[in-house]
């Protein structure tokens, strides 16, 4: 899988760039070259979207893994990159009154649509309810957000770094991060959900901070930055107050 969405769309953790890129032997790359790198990287049935200049995604449906599935959805002006399994599927999607053929990628789709549109739980909640591993990323056209999150198990590993003109691009495939990003990537941290406009937080520990922790790679030299849970720290949160507020104060309180 690969997003890439560019800076007037995302607002990323600004210790994710490393100066360090400037002086690298390797230069980071320009969206449509990551994109290339992705398509003959992958078998011939890799294919993409664009949404004008401002994002793409692009999926590959070969499946290496009996365990994992990748896919592709869009429903409404929302579209869904997943990798995964969710083991209670069959659940969530009756709860959310679903039919039963609905698979993970269109079910992740809805739960954010009532999370943007109704709110009725807090994101985090709605993402502790996932049992199984996943990874997905979900590009929502009309509003121009963006929503990524990795479950706790670290079984799906999802990447993201900042490319030549400053967009995001995230992927599960470290090579091609880290080929395109320069020195201005790192892992996305599991557990966690990161929303284009309220930034990264821990699912698990919601009321918790997110801390940047300088990485160095082989050569000691500033990569990006690890993000970890500031046990330390509390976010501060108040009560949320009808629908309008659904993404305001989009973590479970204290």
């Amino acid at each position: 899988m690969l997003g890439i969405f560019k800076e007037k769309l995302v607002n990323a953790p600004k210790e994710l760039n490393s100066p360090a890129s400037l002086n690298s032997s390797n230069n980071s790359k320009q969206t449509h070259e990551i994109l290339q790198d992705f398509i003959s990287s992958n078998p011939p049935n890799a294919f993409y979207m664009s949404f004008g200049n401002d994002a793409l995604l692009a999926h590959s449906p070969s499946n290496k893994s009996f365990i994992h599935h990748r896919l592709f959805s869009g429903v409404e002006n929302m579209y869904c990159v997943f990798m995964g399994c969710l083991h209670n599927l069959n659940k969530l999607n009756k709860q959310y009154g679903l039919s039963k053929g609905t698979n993970e990628a269109m079910f992740i789709i809805e739960a954010y649509r009532t999370l943007r549109d109704r709110g009725p739980y807090p994101a985090d909640q709605v993402l502790k309810e996932l049992e199984g591993s996943f990874g997905f990323v979900i590009y929502d056209t009309k509003d121009g957000t963006v929503f990524v999150a990795s479950g706790s198990d670290g079984q799906v590993e999802l990447y993201w770094g900042i490319a030549a003109d400053g967009s995001l691009a995230v992927s599960d495939d470290m090579n091609l991060i880290k080929g395109s990003c320069a020195k201005s990537f790192a892992p996305f941290p599991t557990g966690c959900m990161f929303h284009s406009e309220h930034g990264l937080m821990s699912f698990e520990h919601p009321t918790r901070k997110m801390k940047a922790m300088p990485r160095v790679d082989s050569e000691g030299v500033m990569c990006g930055a690890n993000f970890n849970v500031d046990s330390q720290s509390r976010n501060q949160m108040m009560p949320r107050v009808g629908s309008e507020a659904n993404w305001a104060n989009w973590g479970s309180q204290a």
